[in-house]
């Protein structure tokens, strides 16, 4: 800048809310000095408020005549007196009633260790700081005030020049807890001068919060603990009792307290809040060593341990003080086992957001959702519980403990360096609100002007970009903090025992025999395998593996599942998300024990491709899709390849996945049983749907093709052992090839789908196509209309009920649904000797089919009122008044019995009957598939195995023979329906 451009206008449009006083002032400084004060320009323009820098520059500079030439010859003191004007409008009135302490600001800025910082406080009040225990005139008081003062001036000002603010925090917050030591060591030698009988206590204080983690504010409370106890004469002995020694202490400290808070002409420091003390405000002000640690040990809660994680001697007796953290350490890193510690810490936080004020809650920069309490909470809990069995973490500070967290695994690289970005920006903020007035806030202020002044304080464009940024920070943390902070695997590991946590203690064996595995040596080889080594997977499998051991153990089979999750996260390699999403992720470490430990067949479809375990970081993606998402895929998928057999692999491999899907959102509650049956039935079709065309582009040319679906997929009732019984339909044709090229095509898509390979193969079942095995195996429409109006079985009408469209063309299917109504519904309900022959059917299904040597009792499909006595009783009814009562014609076995209810066809009680006895059948079906991976309609014999089902449909531990009982009950009551509706008994 020249003098030229101090004109008024240009000196607005440089930032000057006042131009014209400082053009007078710049005009008279260059009368003085000429061009030499152009780099005080650069400075006052560069600083927080122009303004208000240029009128305390020009304040002190008419109490100290001198002082403007020397800062023209002095461009770094310039700069740093300029930045401190600028920013504080507090340390602007210092320096106006104390213009020497400008001086201070000449050296160069650096931090000055604790030991001077305590030499410097306690010489200006004239005690001795080489003194085992210093004394000071209490008169002299406001001595400390000015020097204290003076030492804040000297580190704001490194602090606002400092290269890079958000870099430099930790050092200004350290100096700043420094000297809060130094003052209250200070204070307590004012103290002295004003109690008589000091001598006879020894007084430790304790530095808690943001003291205690030498990250202290500008302006602060500062959290202490007072410690006393009687001072020893030279034999050793106490020189009073210890209720004198804590009376004096109490004196001490209520004297000390004074120093610190009074506000008088020379200012004021910061108020000493002793709160964090044994009951609080309640409490007794000092206690001895011997109280607190009864207290400690027998009544403080949960959230006074964690207060204590930051605790540190700091001023007074630091030998007492010493003690004092050494005996409640111990206690800290355990208050994690205590019951209800993660939940506990949880609310207290929530609690704190819901007590701010309205008006105030999004201007909070400390309290508020996102803000700098939420990253300490996040920090504080994370240490608490795995501090316990890794003392790398415990660290005071919270940046020091978060980047400890990084480096050994315990917050993700990315996610704890935005924790670590976001902090810092909201402590910078923090700081330079304070420092304009020295006044304790964390509020950001509304006003234009303010939010000016603050984004040049922290070295932002504008007050909008500011807001952007500070508004990005929270919502980041928030994100952050609601799946660090809330995540089940804290919890799940705060409890367990300390000493199970260490993986390779001792008595690992013995514990994990008591918690139920039934082989802990392999067990422990698996955990090994995992753990061992310094690579940071190793780390994150460490912090995992406590919980998931207890995870497992929640399932049928914590051994197995062990197994699975090596194997799973041995296929994962060094996957980034996979470890990283388990251990941050809302739920999904959790949901994967529990499925590894509950079913081989969900375990064998996730090692065929291990990267799908990705699922489970969110209910949503495992929520069943629709058919024509998964024949989209299908589509997608398979027009890149020409080949048969790769094309039909691709299929396969999207319905794998889709299985996986279904089976994880079965056995994690999020479906239920009719969910599940649909959600198959409707992966049937796709499936078929797409090999079928992938087939069909062999051919130069083939007929269309219907697939109508029977049995349990027409009904949209399929199980996971379920085949896929169907009937191939083909259009008319004047081309006499057309059935032999119709078959080929059929016979090559059972092939294909039914071949053995990595995924599961898709049996398609014909046996239920016109004339049964001896009848071909494709027909034109008008052959099947014609065979079942001429000469189909009164087995056939009833397999008929749940035809249904499976894949192919549906216009074909509907051609034929319409024409085999009259069929399935024949007009006037069946004839006496048609029932007949549907009940000797099943008289011989049920001596012919149920395996010799079994119990009937046991079987859920051929047995005594199990799924086919349900169904069949269903179906009869819709063969007798489905002509008649149109809701009856529905494929689904459930919807047909509702219908039957609602026609007053059955009594609803009987409905009920037959329906729990169903869907129990269906259910331990698929349990069992889930369980063993391989079907059975058995219910195991093996105590371990149906105990295992049992656990699948619900039942606690221990509760198999309350899961047989209630079989039996259901499947009772549903043979005695059976008896009425389907034999005719009364």
């Amino acid at each position: 800048m020249s003098r030229i451009s101090t004109a008024e206008g240009n000196l607005a449009r440089l930032g000057f809310g006042d131009p014209h006083r400082a053009a007078a002032i710049l005009n008279g400084w260059y009368d003085d000095l000429g061009d030499t004060c152009d780099h005080l320009i650069a400075d006052i323009l560069a600083s927080a408020d122009p303004d208000l820098a240029i009128s305390g520059l020009d304040r002190l500079t008419g109490e100290r005549p001198g002082l403007l030439t020397a800062l023209c010859a002095d461009q770094g003191w310039a700069r740093r007196l300029i930045s401190v004007l600028g920013a504080s409008v507090a340390l602007n009135q210092h320096l106006g009633a104390h213009p020497v302490d400008a001086d201070v600001l000449t050296e160069p800025p650096g931090r000055r260790d604790a030991a001077t910082l305590r030499h410097i406080l306690l010489t200006a009040v004239g005690a001795d700081p080489d003194a085992a225990a210093p004394v000071a005139d209490p008169a002299r008081s406001d001595d400390l005030r000015v020097a204290y003062r003076r030492e804040v001036l000297r580190i704001a000002a490194a602090d606002l020049t400092a290269e890079d603010a958000l870099e430099a925090l930790p050092e200004v917050a350290g100096e700043l807890a420094d000297l809060a030591d130094a003052t209250v060591e200070t204070a307590l030698a004012l103290a002295r001068g004003e109690v008589p009988g000091w001598e006879c206590t020894r007084l430790g204080i304790v530095a808690l919060g943001k003291t205690g983690g030498q990250e202290l504010n500008y302006v602060s409370d500062v959290d202490v603990l007072y410690i006393a106890e009687p001072a020893l004469d030279e034999s050793g002995e106490p020189v009073c009792g210890t209720g004198q020694a804590v009376t004096v202490a109490t004196k001490l400290v209520g004297a000390l307290t004074r120093v610190c808070s009074a506000h008088t002409a020379a200012g004021t420091i910061w108020q000493i809040d002793a709160a964090l003390r044994p009951e609080g405000k309640a409490g007794p002000l000092v206690r001895t060593l011997s109280s607190h640690t009864t207290y400690y040990q027998k009544w403080a809660k949960n959230w006074e341990f964690q207060a204590m994680l930051k605790a540190r001697p700091m001023a007074g007796d630091l030998e007492l003080a010493r003690e004092f953290v050494d005996m409640v350490a111990p206690l800290v890193w355990h208050v994690a086992e205590n019951d209800q510690f993660v939940s506990e810490t949880q609310a207290m936080r929530r609690r704190v957001i819901s007590l701010l004020p309205p008006r105030e809650a999004d201007r909070e920069i400390k309290l508020g959702a996102g803000g700098l309490r939420d990253v300490e909470f996040s920090v504080q809990l994370i240490q608490l519980v795995h501090g316990r069995a890794d003392d790398r973490v415990r660290q005071r500070g919270t940046l020091v403990a978060l980047e400890k967290l990084i480096e050994f695994g315990y917050v993700g690289r990315t996610d704890g360096k935005d924790l670590d970005a976001a902090y810092r920006l909201m402590r910078l903020l923090e700081h330079r609100i304070q420092m304009e007035k020295m006044r304790r806030t964390h509020l950001m202020p509304t006003d234009e002007l303010s939010l000016r002044r603050l984004a040049r304080a922290v070295g932002i464009a504008d007050a909008g970009e500011l807001r952007a940024r500070w508004r990005d920070a929270t919502r980041r943390v928030l994100g952050l903090q609601q799946r660090v902070f809330y995540s089940p695997l804290l919890e799940a590991v705060a409890r367990i025992p300390s000493e199970a946590v260490r993986l390779t203690s001792h008595g690992a064996e013995v514990r994990l025999r008591a918690l139920g595995y039934a082989d802990p040596k392999a067990a422990l080889r698996h955990i090994e395998a995992l753990s061992q080594g310094l690579s940071r997977q190793a780390e994150i499998q460490r912090q995992l593996l406590p919980a998931m051991l207890g995870w497992f153990t929640a399932g049928p089979n914590p051994d197995h599942a062990l197994l699975a999750f090596r194997q799973v996260s041995e296929a994962m390699g060094r996957t980034h998300w996979y470890l990283r999403a388990l251990r941050d992720g809302d739920a999904m470490a959790e949901r994967l024990a529990k499925i590894l430990s509950s079913s081989r067949y969900t375990v064998d479809l996730m090692m065929r491709a291990p990267q799908s375990v990705g699922m489970l970081a969110d209910e949503e993606s495992l929520k069943p899709r629709g058919r024509a998402d998964i024949l989209a895929e299908m589509r997608a998928s398979v027009k890149r390849h020409s080949e048969l057999e790769v094309a039909v692999q691709h299929v396969r491999a999207v319905r794998r996945r889709e299985l996986l899907r279904i089976a994880m959102a079965d056995l994690l509650g999020l479906i239920d049983l009719t969910s599940v049956g649909t959600g198959l039935s409707e992966l049937f079709s796709a499936t078929i749907d797409a090999a079928l065309e992938v087939v069909r582009r062999r051919f130069e040319w083939s007929p269309r093709i219907a697939v109508i679906a029977l049995g349990r997929w027409g009904g949209c009732e399929l199980s996971y052992a379920s085949d896929a019984d169907a009937i191939f339909v083909i259009e008319d044709s004047d081309r006499p090839d057309a059935v032999k090229i119709a078959t080929q095509v059929v016979s090559e898509l059972r092939s294909v789908l039914s071949k053995a390979g990595p995924d599961p193969a898709l049996d398609i079942d014909v046996d239920l196509r016109p004339e049964g095995k001896g009848g071909p195996m494709v027909r034109s429409l008008s052959s099947c209309v014609s065979y079942y109006e001429r000469w189909s079985s009164t087995w056939e009408a009833q397999a008929l009920q749940r035809a249904a469209h499976g894949a192919g063309d549906p216009e074909l299917s509907t051609a034929l649904l319409q024409a085999i109504d009259k069929v399935r519904y024949p007009v006037g309900g069946m004839a006496r000797q048609q029932v007949h022959e549907i009940r000797k059917l099943k008289a011989r299904m049920e001596v012919e089919r149920i395996p010799r040597g079994s119990d009937p009792l046991r079987n859920t499909k051929l047995g005594p009122g199990g799924l086919t006595d349900v169904e069949w009783a269903v179906q009869l009814l819709q063969l007798q008044h489905g002509d008649r009562l149109p809701q009856l014609r529905t494929t689904s076995t459930l919807t047909a019995l509702e219908a039957a209810e609602a026609a007053d066809l059955i009594p609803p009680e009987e409905a009920a009957a037959l329906r729990d006895a169903w869907t129990m059948a269906s259910g331990i079906r698929n349990a069992i598939m889930l369980l063993r991976g391989r079907a059975s309609d058995t219910i195991p014999t093996d105590p371990r195995e149906a105990s295992a089902v049992a656990e699948l449909l619900g039942y606690d531990k221990g509760e198999s023979s309350v899961f047989l009982d209630e079989y039996r009950r259901r499947t009772r009551r549903a043979r005695l329906v059976m008896d009425h509706v389907f034999w005719g008994l009364e």
